[in-house]
């Protein structure tokens, strides 16, 4: 892993810059000054991008996948390369309305490690999972949630392997009017059943929700031992993702409550080689991606503070994801953004750092 341009020198005096051009004019339009603009924008997809997932070859980069969900009753599960070309021969199609996907890496099934796609089937109130990079299913046609509850359609989804024993960990969160106001997450861990195929079991019930729209986009902090959920119009939660730790349940943190345009979306926790960490949140309406330190500040440790905006060209957005690792083209790294246009863009993590708007400082008393 690298990263390459540290956050403070960013924040404290890097001035904008503008990304690759050639998107813009693809589509007619000239860049707007300050916009970051993708390296790369994938093919379309049928119906309607949601979320996506990035997969990085460990044997070879290159080689590396980003998988994006196509939302729609006759949805699909897409496989792009770097170049944003689909690979026709690994897209997964005829699912219900496909929200939210994740990856987990390093994951015992059949008694060997493996790397797997995780995906939220709306419709059909359950979650597929298949393996990586050849995308064969191993959940025995779908493992179901929120079994028994009256609120059912799975929307977030945020995968976690806990190191000590490499226990799969999957937090999924639902969108429905009758969901309740406490317990509104649900946790499962999903197991091999004996033949190499994964079903789920329910570890917990937890966390909170406004009442306001939904709670869609979901991360996990694997090293901080944290997850995140996008209240969307209210604000952002934190919880512990290890549901054997003491007072497991509890909310560490309500963030983010001001400064968003309307809708809080999609987040991706990047973070460096010296232990530093931030979360990046897409600001839907406003056409920006909002970054918290997630050391917080004096006082308030469990606390992410708010440290600046990056306009994007990437509109309407709701799902992101991130990876530090060098890729061929993204120096810095890659962020992966939906767009409303049925599409993916892909940027590099250098050209958001670089295009960075500080915060303003709170004024002295």
């Amino acid at each position: 892993m690298r990263f390459v341009t540290e956050l403070n020198a960013t924040i404290f005096g890097i001035a904008f810059a503008v990304g690759t051009q050639w998107a813009a004019a693809a589509a007619g339009a000239a860049p707007a000054a300050g916009v970051v603009q993708p390296r790369v924008v994938t093919a379309p997809v049928r119906h309607d991008t949601d979320d996506p997932a990035i997969w990085v070859d460990p044997a070879d980069p290159t080689r590396t996948l980003v998988v994006g969900t196509d939302k729609d009753i006759d949805g699909a599960l897409y496989v792009f390369g770097l170049d944003g070309r689909v690979r026709e021969d690994l897209v997964v199609r005829g699912l219900l309305r496909p929200n939210n996907v994740d990856i987990a890496r390093g994951v015992m099934l059949g008694g060997k490690p493996v790397d797997l796609v995780i995906v939220a089937e709306r419709f059909a109130h359950r979650l597929r999972v298949y393996t990586l990079p050849d995308m064969r299913p191993v959940d025995g046609g779908g493992i179901p949630v929120f079994e028994g509850e009256r609120a059912r359609d799975v929307m977030g989804v945020a995968a976690w392997v806990r190191p000590d024993d490499g226990a799969l960990l999957v937090t999924v969160s639902r969108s429905d009017r009758h969901a309740p106001k406490q317990g509104y997450l649900y946790q499962y861990r999903l197991v091999d059943d004996g033949s190499a195929r994964l079903r789920g079991l329910l570890v917990r019930a937890f966390g909170e929700w406004s009442g306001s729209k939904e709670i869609e986009a979901l991360s996990v902090d694997p090293v901080g031992g944290h997850v995140y959920a996008s209240d969307e119009s209210f604000g952002l939660r934190k919880y512990r993702v290890d549901p054997a730790v003491e007072d497991a349940d509890e909310e560490l943190a309500l963030f983010g409550t001001t400064g968003f345009a309307r809708d809080h979306e999609g987040s991706a926790v990047m973070r460096d080689a010296s232990g530093r960490a931030w979360l990046w949140v897409s600001d839907q309406q406003a056409g920006t991606l909002r970054v918290f330190d997630l050391a917080g500040s004096p006082g308030k440790p469990e606390e992410p503070r708010f440290i600046g905006h990056v306009p994007f060209a990437a509109r309407e957005t709701d799902g992101i994801d991130l990876v530090v690792d060098d890729l061929p083209g993204f120096p810095g790294g890659l962020l992966v953004a939906m767009s409303d246009d049925r599409t993916f863009h892909f940027y590099a993590i250098d050209d958001l750092l670089k295009a960075l708007v500080p915060a303003a400082a709170p004024a002295r008393r």
